[in-house]
């Protein structure tokens, strides 16, 4: 007896549960009437035969955004939920988010070093101007003169600047030179050199990772020689932070190229208030583990498919 009882809570339950039928189709179906389907499907849950699970989206990505954080010894991470992972879908939904942190984080007098890219520009475009005083906004590396995509530094650099009503500070130099004698000319020139001591002095940056190899927007700029490139390669390079290339343990992949790059060192970005890293994407995976490995930032905002695949990378703990 107990047998066929629990035949007609999986029966019942299957119908509804998973075939999509209607309280009223399953009762005409069974030859029963509505009202006893609707004390069936509740008995099937109250023995469980049926057991409801809500997932919540936004629990989730908190609990990602946990787990990111204790694996890395963050000191803030905070996971966006994305529909898709797509490359435009989670720029556009970065930018948000960050757009939203750094609005919450701003006060007056704070130094704001940022570096360039179209996960950037998004933020840019969706921060909300702030009430604030004697902010000082700086570009953190040098720009890209020949790119076959936007970079974005100047409309990034102004954008902050209106937000924060402030001045902005443009290092109006080129990211990587031929020769570090020709760097050291450029570094030399008192405007210049302003610029990258403001770039040291900044308690907030913001920064994204590039993409490694022959993806990154350097390479495509033509700012590297071929024995830069088989370097690059063979001292496997996951990404760029502010121009300077790291391997998975997030040190620098190539000394004498960043010895001819321009732009804040490494170094300085391990000293923020606010280290903070905005990046997505399984092209980005492997490089943002390399610069949370190398304690480059101390804030991570990424998506929940990047955040899980950094969970799965590299064990436990780093």
């Amino acid at each position: 007896m107990a047998d066929e009882k629990i035949s007609r809570l999986v029966e019942v339950a299957k119908m509804y549960y998973q075939l999509d039928y209607s309280q009223q189709e399953i009762a005409k179906k069974l030859g029963i009437s509505r009202p006893t389907v609707s004390r069936l499907l509740v008995q099937a849950v109250d023995e469980g035969v049926v057991n409801i699970k809500i997932c919540d989206p936004a629990e989730d990505v908190q609990e990602l955004a946990m787990q990111i954080k204790e694996k890395f010894n963050l000191k803030h991470c905070i996971v966006a939920s994305i529909p898709e992972y797509k490359d435009e879908l989670i720029k556009e939904k970065l930018g948000e988010v960050s757009a939203d942190y750094l609005y919450g984080i701003v006060q007056s007098g704070d130094t704001i070093g940022i570096t360039w890219g179209t996960t950037l520009y998004q933020l840019v475009k969706q921060i909300q101007p702030k009430n604030v005083k004697d902010v000082t906004i700086v570009q953190l590396n040098g720009g890209v003169s020949y790119s076959e995509s936007n970079t974005y530094a100047s409309e990034i650099i102004n954008g902050l600047a209106n937000a924060f009503h402030t001045i902005p500070h443009f290092l109006q130099v080129p990211a990587v030179v031929d020769h570090i004698v020709v760097k050291q000319a450029i570094i030399a020139d008192r405007h210049v050199k302003k610029i990258l001591e403001l770039g040291k002095q900044a308690n907030i940056a913001i920064f994204t990772v590039g993409d490694p190899g022959e993806q990154s927007t350097l390479m495509h700029a033509g700012y590297f020689l071929e024995s830069d490139i088989e370097i690059l390669r063979a001292n496997q390079t996951v990404g760029d932070i502010c121009s300077r290339f790291i391997d998975i343990n997030g040190h620098i992949s190539h000394e004498t190229l960043n010895d001819r790059t321009i732009g804040i060192e490494l170094s300085y970005l391990n000293e923020k208030e606010y280290g903070i890293l905005i990046a997505g994407g399984n092209t980005k995976v492997e490089g943002i583990y390399g610069a949370l490995r190398g304690r480059h930032a101390n804030v991570l905002i990424t998506d929940q498919y990047t955040a899980r695949a950094l969970l799965d990378f590299g064990g436990d703990q780093i």
